[in-house]
């Protein structure tokens, strides 16, 4: 037999298993009696055949978990999350390659620890907290998960990239109970609101009727001013045209008596005409008109006078 024919199937398999193929977004580990040997790059790639074995291939592509737990409050509410966690790992050099590698035994426990340390932080803060302040610390919540845990993912040969809480729940009777909360403080905002809105109207209301008192007093004083310099005008022409009158009637060696004596006759004659059927009581007696007669020349003599020293 020839010995290229007897060499060359074990030729082939030796070269067949020399080859290694990688995967795009992933490295392999490989092993010599099971101590740690080297990392493989994407693609194909060549190997000790028999003793250099594959470890683990090793994803460095982003990888996103969702857990869901429940955590206690201070004042013992239960609070159900819903939380994503994305991460990868942290760089491509050979050391955190060999931590993501051999930490852990496989990668359920890795995840199963990754869970357990999200949970546990987030329980330790949650548990310092009243459950009216839970929903208004989701970001404070995220914060400091974020610390803890990427600092103990560091250590694994991980990053991580982003925590996202996307869901805060409480029991149902919890619900009930934050729901009366909530609808008694609306029902109490909305009383205030209203009787803010009550106390205004009438403090308007009590500011626009004062404005329209002071506004009609100052109407009726302005009114009885005008009517005084009215009367007083009306009294001024009337002495004016009596005195006027009377020099034209001494001028004429006439009695200025006759004019008191016609304004008499006038006002009888006005008070006929016009009036509106009150009663008014007037001395018609000659000695009665004699006495008005006298009392109304006394005030004109008065006037006159008053005209003289003023001239």
């Amino acid at each position: 037999m020839d010995l290229t024919s007897l060499f060359l199937p074990i030729v082939i398999v030796i070269v067949f298993l020399s080859l290694v193929t990688v995967p795009q977004g992933t490295v392999a580990v490989t092993t010599i009696f099971g101590k740690y040997q080297r990392t493989l790059a994407p693609g194909l790639n060549f190997r000790i055949p028999l003793i250099e074995s594959v470890f683990k291939r090793i994803s460095i592509q982003n990888r996103a978990v969702e857990l869901n737990f429940q955590a206690v409050t201070i004042d013992q509410a239960n609070v159900h999350f819903t939380s994503l966690l994305l991460f990868a790992v942290m760089n491509g050099q050979e050391e955190t390659i060999k931590k993501v590698a051999f930490k852990f035994v496989s990668d359920r426990d890795f995840m199963a620890s990754l869970s357990r340390t999200v949970e546990g932080s987030i329980r330790a803060y949650v548990a310092t907290k009243r459950q009216a302040e839970i929903l208004g610390l989701r970001r404070e919540i995220t914060d400091a998960v974020k610390t803890n845990v990427d600092h103990m993912l560091e250590d694994w040969g991980f990053h991580l990239l982003d925590l996202q809480i996307n869901e805060i729940t409480f029991d149902e009777e919890v619900l009930r109970s934050m729901s009366k909360v909530v609808a008694s403080n609306n029902l109490k905002a909305a009383a205030e609101n209203e009787g803010q809105a009550l106390l205004i109207t009438k403090t308007k209301g009590a500011e626009a009727e004062g404005n329209a008192i002071k506004i009609a007093a100052e109407a009726e004083r302005e009114a009885a001013r005008m009517r005084g310099q009215a009367v007083a005008l009306f009294r001024e022409e009337v002495a004016r045209g009596m005195n006027q009158a009377a020099k034209e009637m001494r001028d004429a060696q006439l009695d200025s008596s006759l004019i008191l004596f016609s304004m008499w006759t006038e006002a009888l004659k006005n008070f006929t005409e016009h009036g509106s059927g009150n009663v008014i009581f007037l001395d018609g007696s000659v000695d009665g008109m004699q006495k008005t007669l006298k009392d109304l020349m006394a005030l004109n003599q008065m006037h006159t006078l008053n005209s003289g020293k003023n001239g």
